[in-house]
């Protein structure tokens, strides 16, 4: 399927609302449950959510655009969520993240983003040159991919209680 930036932005306007109607009113053990050491909770994912819409797709959506000489990207932090996390409540993040997705998509929509804008390039310090339309699939995905990490995350809470039929679900064992 080739990128649409119409259709990346739906799924992007999604993301909070999908996040919010799947963890509001859940128990701390549904929310603050993980995979094992090293690992992240749900409440965890909303963190890095909330710290990519900060420090990674806009920002690096403005270098690209600058067309400064020199464009590369500072190396971002995947773990920098956690010094920001501590102490918050999940609802005050939920909020938080509805808040700074609404502010990403202004901008997004907002900065005409014409087929040719969407080809400039920059560097990434690991992958080498990116275009502002791969940085912005990039994103949808990553939405989708937390998405889908919430709910295997939460499933695997159940590993044992489900018995036998763990067979059967595979998301259990992945």
């Amino acid at each position: 399927m080739p990128f649409d930036l119409t259709e990346s932005i739906a799924i992007l306007d999604r993301t909070p609302a999908v996040v919010r109607s799947l963890l509001t009113g859940l128990p701390p053990a549904w929310t603050s449950g993980n995979e094992g050491p090293d690992t992240w909770s749900p409440f965890d994912i909303v963190g890095h959510l909330i710290d990519g819409d900060e420090l990674d797709w806009i920002p690096r959506m403005r270098i690209i655009l600058s067309q400064a000489p020199g464009r590369r990207f500072v190396p971002y932090d995947r773990l920098g969520y956690r010094r920001v996390n501590a102490g918050r409540q999940l609802e005050e993040q939920l909020d938080r993240f509805a808040a700074l997705r609404a502010e990403s998509l202004g901008t997004l929509r907002s900065s005409e983003l014409s087929p040719a804008r969407l080809a400039m390039t920059a560097e990434h310090p690991e992958l080498g040159t990116v275009t502002l339309a791969q940085l912005i699939a990039t994103w949808t995905v990553h939405d989708l991919g937390h998405i889908a990490q919430i709910t295997r995350v939460m499933a695997k809470q159940y590993r044992e209680a489900v018995g036998p039929w763990r067979a059967y679900l595979p998301v259990l064992d992945r």
